[in-house]
């Protein structure tokens, strides 16, 4: 499915990504954690497609989460609801437990929100918006951003290319495997090597460094970015103004405390998943336009 969303402009992209990311981090409040993690897995499902979508997210996040949640209540142990004890006399308590839902919760939410950054925030549109501001960081970054897959693809190449000749890995004894491991490793560093003294050559042939050089950009900041950049600006106002309220908060020790449900706070939610689902509503809107024009064709 086409992602509409990553046709708006750079701005409105980074400060989508910019906003979630940090009420993701902090908003600890189980509803805000549920509405950000299903938004951020819609989401990665609709612009990497559903079968990735479901691969990483079950396949790899799902026993990530399990692992921190479980893993918190054997180092944590605040909390007045003991339900047991260890064989070395500390108690597990229900408030340690459901913390380390929330905080593993909150790591993975996270994650999957800088899948979809990286998908949407290419290397082209970070130094359109830092450039200027941060030209040597912005272009490390984005040369790190548009590496390292490129790396890891080259080492799949180079490891199939010693497996048909009996170097890889997987084949002979610990010392041929290791010499395998080394053999592969130094043609990486070699093909790397050259690969950076190309890109040095290209840039200082395009110019790079100079002063007075100008650079080209394809995009403009039309009547939809403004429409997108108010509506992020207007959900962020009220979300603010719930945490303000206390609308948001949570206490897990030492016993777990929040405020109560009430018509103000449910207006909060249903702005957050707003918020949160706008790239989805988006692609969703364009998607039935684009039905409809067809239909009319």
């Amino acid at each position: 499915m086409y992602d509409s969303f990553s046709s708006f402009h750079p701005i409105v992209n980074f400060l989508y990504f910019l906003v979630v990311l940090i009420f993701s981090m902090f908003l600890m409040h189980p509803i805000f954690q549920i509405i950000a993690l299903i938004s951020a897995i819609t989401y990665s499902m609709m612009i990497k497609g559903l079968r990735k979508g479901i691969k990483i997210n079950i396949a790899y996040m799902l026993p990530m989460l399990l692992f921190m949640a479980f893993l918190n209540p054997l180092f944590n142990h605040e909390g007045v609801t003991i339900l047991f004890y260890l064989k070395d006399g500390n108690p597990i308590t229900f408030e340690s437990i459901l913390y380390g839902i929330a905080s593993a919760t909150m790591f993975i939410t996270v994650i999957i929100w800088f899948s979809c950054y990286n998908a949407v925030m290419t290397s082209d549109k970070f130094i359109y918006l830092f450039g200027r501001i941060i030209p040597s960081l912005s272009l490390i970054f984005s040369m790190v951003l548009r590496f390292v897959p490129r790396y890891l693809e080259q080492i799949k190449i180079i490891s199939n290319a010693q497996k048909s000749i009996g170097r890889d890995l997987s084949q002979g004894g610990i010392i041929k495997r290791a010499k395998n491991g080394i053999k592969i490793l130094s043609i990486m560093t070699t093909w790397a090597l050259e690969n950076s003294i190309e890109t040095a050559d290209s840039m200082r042939a395009r110019g790079y460094g100079l002063s007075g050089r100008t650079s080209f950009s394809i995009f403009s900041f039309d009547n939809k970015d403004k429409i997108g950049v108010s509506a992020i600006i207007l959900l962020v106002s009220i979300i603010l103004i719930g945490a303000f309220k206390g609308e948001n908060t949570i206490k897990f020790f030492p016993s777990i405390k929040f405020s109560e449900i009430t018509e103000f706070s449910i207006f909060i939610y249903i702005v957050y998943l707003i918020l949160c689902m706008l790239p989805v509503i988006i692609n969703i809107q364009e998607a039935i336009r684009w039905k409809s024009i067809k239909s009319k064709i």
